[in-house]
């Protein structure tokens, strides 16, 4: 019994001292953790750095703690980013940005505002209040403005009069805009001009993929003016010789990206216009590490104007079938700047020769992706073998390999991996 209370009494260990408690209470940052009531003495950038890693949810409830919380709560730091979510409950799982936190923002915040971006779903209410709240943005200095549609038709069945003042009064009010994204807007040709006419010295990314209310005019408006603009995106019927030379002047910095989508909803229904090889050359010699990227949703009858002569293109993208012809004018010298190629159908005819034709013409090609195709295991090993160590992305379906009397599907993995220098399988499924 005795001993007993000997070994609990050595067990215990004594209370520290006061300064050895401060000194364990001291944390890595330099100031010390005291007592519960002392959290709202936390230093302000502590805070506010804590705040910027929480979510909206969050750092409104953690701003009712105490007056200094709330302080950093409305501190501008916080506000310059933001994104507004406008969904309806009844046809929408996602959430939204309460109304009222809406208003305080455009009270309290609107000043502080500089990159911001609208995510609505498809309910033409949600485009709407996203207009509503554009249209009260008017003390605003925004840089970078995102209009986000998470599926159609949303802005596209908004008053096109409502949609333009809307935007106008940020236009208007911002004369710092760097970055635009306004994909399936009904923005048109005098929007575009008071853009134009207030941010022409800011503006560097432009990208509105259908917007069947902009003429090429339109967008040459931009070119000629944003003199800065080093990335573009647009559906083809937008582009023109005249761009590509606007963008070619002297006066204008190196385009960076140039992003194209050729898109037919209703096969036979759509023309499509030649460039002339003259004006890509312009924009080449002009800028020459632009990024032509060009997205291909068309029908296999509708190829007929494109890859006649030799186009500029580093990233092609055929979202639908297309044909082994088309295939084979890439690789006639057609596409010489080729980095990266994703063919995502093409039938049931083996596409041995135009993938050797390509690897032989397209020096620069270091990526490739095929989906609903076919291909020989002896051609595809023979494409690898071409291209060699250079093709840092190979993503093809297993469905894609036809075994022969060369290579089973056994054997194919190995013999690919030997000539990229490093391990390899076919996909299970896409990734593009």
């Amino acid at each position: 019994m005795k001993r007993g209370r000997t070994g609990l009494k050595s067990k215990c260990q004594p209370f520290p001292s006061q300064e050895q408690a401060k000194r364990h209470k001291c944390g890595v940052s330099g100031f010390t953790l005291t007592p519960a009531e002392d959290w709202g003495n936390l230093p302000h950038h502590v805070v506010l750095q804590v705040f910027q890693h929480l979510s909206l949810v969050d750092r409104a409830r953690a701003s009712s703690v105490c007056r200094r919380w709330n302080d950093v709560f409305h501190t501008p730091d916080l506000w310059r980013r933001f994104e507004f979510e406008l969904n309806q409950p009844a046809t929408s799982y996602l959430r939204s940005t309460h109304p009222d936190l809406i208003q305080q923002i455009i009270k309290k915040h609107a000043q502080h505002l500089q990159y911001v971006s609208f995510k609505v779903d498809s309910c033409t209410e949600s485009a709407e209040a996203a207009c509503d709240i554009l249209s009260q943005l008017v003390n605003c200095t925004i840089k970078t403005l995102g209009l986000i549609s998470t599926a159609r038709p949303s802005f596209m069945d908004v008053s096109q009069a409502h949609f333009v003042s809307a935007l106008t009064v940020v236009f208007v009010n911002s004369k710092s805009l760097s970055s635009i994204k306004i994909d399936d807007t009904p923005v048109d040709d005098p929007s575009l001009k008071v853009l134009v006419a207030n941010n022409s010295d800011t503006l560097k990314l432009l990208k509105m993929s259908s917007c069947p209310h902009v003429s090429p005019a339109g967008i040459l408006c931009v070119a000629d003016q944003c003199h800065g603009l080093r990335e573009l995106a647009l559906n083809y019927h937008l582009l023109s010789d005249e761009l590509l030379l606007a963008l070619s002047s002297e006066k204008h910095v190196h385009l960076e990206h140039l992003r194209i989508d050729v898109v037919s909803e209703n096969p036979g229904q759509t023309h499509f216009h030649t460039i002339k090889r003259s004006s890509w050359e312009a924009l080449v010699r002009h800028s020459p590490r632009v990024n032509i990227v060009m997205y291909f949703f068309l029908y296999e009858e509708e190829f007929e104007p494109f890859f006649r002569e030799e186009t500029p293109v580093t990233h092609l993208y055929f979202g639908r079938a297309v044909s082994k012809e088309m295939l084979g004018r890439i690789g006639l010298l057609n596409c010489p700047r080729l980095v990266e190629l994703v063919v995502c159908a093409n039938g049931l005819e083996p596409l041995d020769e135009e993938l050797i034709r390509i690897a032989e013409r397209c020096k620069s090609l270091t990526a490739i992706g095929l989906g609903e195709c076919e291909v020989t295991c002896s051609g595809f090993v023979e494409f690898v073998k071409m291209c060699g160590g250079r093709l840092t992305q190979l993503s093809i379906m297993e469905e894609v390999l036809i075994p022969d009397s060369s290579y089973n599907m056994e054997q194919i993995h190995s013999e690919v991996s030997k000539h990229l220098g490093r391990m390899w399988f076919p996909d299970m499924m896409p990734t593009w």
